[in-house]
């Protein structure tokens, strides 16, 4: 790609949808800000109806912002039609022209842009190949696999060379499999190029293995803004910690703050965790985050007394579900072959490690 990397920026941006009919009205997006440094990929990433894809749509210019401004680079681009900002939006549903073939889908735009025949050609089949679809150049998209499409709709958007490139939940109609291929796919082809690019999904997985930075929404709020390090491992709240991944949470008491670590009381034992969030007060009540790979079983000796409703294997881990006072819990073995399985139906208990869990506000 030869074109300079650019940052995409967010002001204050919202956007606020008007029903004259019940003469109500819908805040999607509330005075969102960011900012993606060039040649990033960030993912928008929340429940459905948080407004990711609004802020996508606003991006590209399919809806304009009630309030605030957007950047590409230096260029404030709020107002702009789509066809005079350089993005390119790969969609959920591909969008293929039915009556073309592969080669035509993918040349498309370099054809609106008035290049000669042979610099498509060149530029077309140097794009497929990177998407691994040189030899499909001729076949009609509806001979193509799901993931095959998937693919044609990408090398159309890349190869025009935008600024910045959105992606609206593309891989949402695809299978598990190649979901997971298509995935590692993306994230190739985007590092090669170096494109900035925005990801919209609800799928953890998807934002976890894809992004440089993750943007986590809720009700049109941005909650938290992290890498996915820094998501998963150090949420700033219960909902950010729930959504990113499974998790248990107990309510302990704070007893003291001490030597960068918050001491907390739980079931009668006193824990250190060195993770908690800045705003928490000795002597409330207060949320004890623990992920499965935070959770060891115990013959008896553990803090939490259980019994094994469930084992699920998984290759180089196994999940396994207790039944507690807690409800159930889900306790993550690594390496299962070098470790002790509690058989299910047989009574165990739970250990918490401390330096892998998190103190929350309650």
């Amino acid at each position: 790609m030869t074109k300079k990397q650019v940052s995409l920026k967010l002001e204050k941006v919202t956007k606020i949808f008007y029903d004259k009919k019940y003469n109500t009205k819908v805040i999607a997006v509330n005075n969102s800000s960011f900012e993606i440094k060039p040649g990033e990929l960030v993912t928008l990433l929340g429940p459905s109806g948080c407004g990711k894809t609004t802020t996508l749509r606003m991006v590209a210019g399919f809806e304009l912002p009630t309030n605030g401004k957007i950047y590409i680079g230096n260029e404030d681009i709020t107002f702009l039609p789509p066809n005079k900002r350089d993005t390119a939006t790969v969609f959920q549903s591909y969008g293929l022209f039915p009556h073309m073939t592969v080669f035509d889908n993918v040349a498309y735009g370099l054809k609106l842009k008035k290049m000669n025949k042979e610099e498509i050609k060149k530029k077309v089949i140097d794009t497929l190949e990177m998407v691994g679809l040189k030899e499909l150049a001729n076949r009609a998209p509806s001979k193509l696999s799901g993931g095959q499409q998937q693919r044609v709709a990408l090398a159309r958007s890349i190869i025009v060379e935008p600024s910045i490139l959105l992606l609206d939940e593309p891989l949402s109609n695809l299978d598990a499999l190649l979901r997971e291929q298509m995935r590692i796919e993306i994230r190739k082809i985007q590092k090669k190029l170096g494109i900035t690019a925005i990801y919209v999904t609800h799928d953890r997985v998807e934002a976890m293995s894809l992004s440089d930075k993750i943007i986590v929404m809720k009700e049109g709020k941005i909650i938290q803004i992290g890498t996915p390090n820094e998501i998963y491992e150090n949420p700033n709240s219960k909902f950010v910690a729930g959504f990113v991944g499974k998790v248990a949470f107990f309510e302990v008491k704070i007893e003291n703050i001490e030597r960068e670590k918050c001491i907390v009381k739980f079931k009668n034992k006193i824990l250190e965790i060195p993770k908690y969030e800045k705003n928490v007060s000795v002597g409330e009540k207060a949320i004890l985050m623990a992920r499965p790979e935070s959770l060891i079983l115990k013959d008896n000796d553990g803090l939490i007394k259980g019994r094994v409703k469930i084992n699920v294997y998984l290759g180089n881990t196994v999940e396994s579900f207790i039944d507690t006072e807690f409800g159930e819990i889900m306790v993550q073995i690594d390496n299962p072959s070098m470790k002790k399985i509690y058989s299910e139906g047989s009574s165990t208990s739970i250990d918490i490690v401390p330096e892998l869990c998190k103190v929350l506000k309650n």
